[in-house]
């Protein structure tokens, strides 16, 4: 069963230690206008079998934020990604906005794998340079075979097991959120 590793009692230092123990941990980064979206996201990752980071189970940096302690709530988010594999990066028209987003890619560059996943409808040439320099996941689709690679498990048996849905399924928990399949290539 997946969790969000802020629970999980083992604080790794290094990202070393991750790739020791081939832990696999995904810290969702996000606006938070799109909090909701990226519920949605880890839900889908966790169901897949692979851990998250998302910040809104950290009562911690709940209890930094509204204490308006930033140098806590930035020790937080540090923490978050240093106990994390991956990251993957919510876009959408919020995420211009945002003042965290770009400091948890800074920090987390070279500490985690990146990845960027965008909403439904964000234009393919709307994507800020910096954010480029990251595989792309545009659709359900392509984050099926993220999971699949995470997981080493083959799409067929995640689908099987209902550790995913299938990215042209009605059912999927992510039509809303995300495009199911886009046919030109980037």
């Amino acid at each position: 069963m997946a969790l969000n590793r802020f629970y999980y009692p083992t604080k790794f230092k290094t990202r070393n230690d991750f790739l020791l123990l081939n832990v696999k941990c995904v810290f969702i980064s996000y606006q938070q206008k799109d909090k909701n979206e990226a519920k949605q996201v880890a839900d889908y990752f966790q169901n897949a079998g692979i851990d998250v980071y998302f910040d809104e189970y950290d009562t911690e940096l709940r209890i930094h934020h509204q204490g308006n302690n930033p140098k806590k709530v930035t020790e937080s988010i540090c923490n978050g990604i240093n106990n994390s594999s991956h990251m993957i990066v919510i876009v959408s028209p919020n995420t211009v906005n945002s003042s965290w987003v770009p400091f948890e890619i800074g920090y987390g560059f070279e500490k985690t794998d990146l990845g960027v996943l965008c909403l439904k409808g964000i234009p393919k040439g709307s994507l800020p340079e910096y954010i480029r320099t990251a595989p792309i996941i545009r659709d359900i689709y392509d984050l099926n075979n993220l999971i699949g690679r995470l997981t080493g498990k083959p799409r067929e048996v995640l689908l099987e097991t209902k550790m995913m849905s299938s990215y042209d399924s009605g059912q999927n928990p992510l039509t809303r959120v995300m495009d199911s399949l886009i046919n030109d290539q980037y």
